[in-house]
């Protein structure tokens, strides 16, 4: 559970942390990455889904796309997924073949594609834990635009939370074990431009 960062193998990445396994991949599209924030900033069909909370309804402080081959629950409510866009596709493809590189056997069916506009949009302390998701989700987080840090806390408070740093065409691997025992948010931050990501991971039918 100790945090530390090791560059390894170029295939490898950095381990941010050894267990349960938390890696950051750098320059995932190349050049491409540019192309990509434009393309799904202008061509997406963005929402802002307003999910019942303690009673009440709110809509949720981001704009965002579920996207693949199934439907996914959560906070009460379904979301059918709209069909795949193409950049996605390339997007996912070049994921998986860079998790494949360093060991990781990775499919992906579906993928939550959040924009956040600027520091005030975010999301709020959780864990990608659903039943559809399985007992031990691996999920992989590809960043395009501004670095904005994704905060971590443990669940059973064993160790101080921290920050993930997720610079522009990176990818972040959270391994099987991250949603049991840490939490991860996207904290409020001032002065920040435009950021799209994207969490592919493998929904199960139910």
């Amino acid at each position: 559970m100790d945090l530390f960062t090791s560059a390894g193998s170029p295939g490898d990445g950095e381990r941010l942390l050894e267990t349960p396994p938390l890696q950051r991949f750098p320059d995932l599209l190349g050049p491409a990455a540019d192309d990509a924030l434009a393309r799904l900033d202008a061509e997406l069909d963005w929402q802002r889904p307003v999910l019942r909370l303690y009673g009440r309804d709110h809509p949720i402080p981001r704009r965002q796309v579920w996207m693949g081959d199934a439907t996914y629950r959560y906070s009460g409510r379904d979301f059918a997924p709209d069909p795949w866009h193409p950049t996605v596709l390339i997007i996912r493809d070049a994921a998986v073949a860079r998790l494949a590189a360093a060991g990781h056997d990775a499919r992906f069916n579906s993928v939550l594609l959040n924009r956040y506009a600027d520091g005030d949009e975010r999301m709020g302390w959780h864990c990608d834990d659903e039943p559809e998701l399985g007992e031990a989700p691996l999920i992989a987080a590809v960043s395009l635009g501004a670095d904005r840090p994704l905060r971590f806390r443990w669940k059973d408070r064993r160790a101080p939370a921290f920050n993930v740093d997720q610079p522009h065409d990176s990818l972040l691997l959270m391994g099987p074990g991250v949603q049991a025992e840490l939490e991860h948010a996207l904290l409020p931050r001032r002065r920040q431009e435009l950021r799209i990501s994207l969490t592919f991971r493998w929904v199960s039918s139910r």
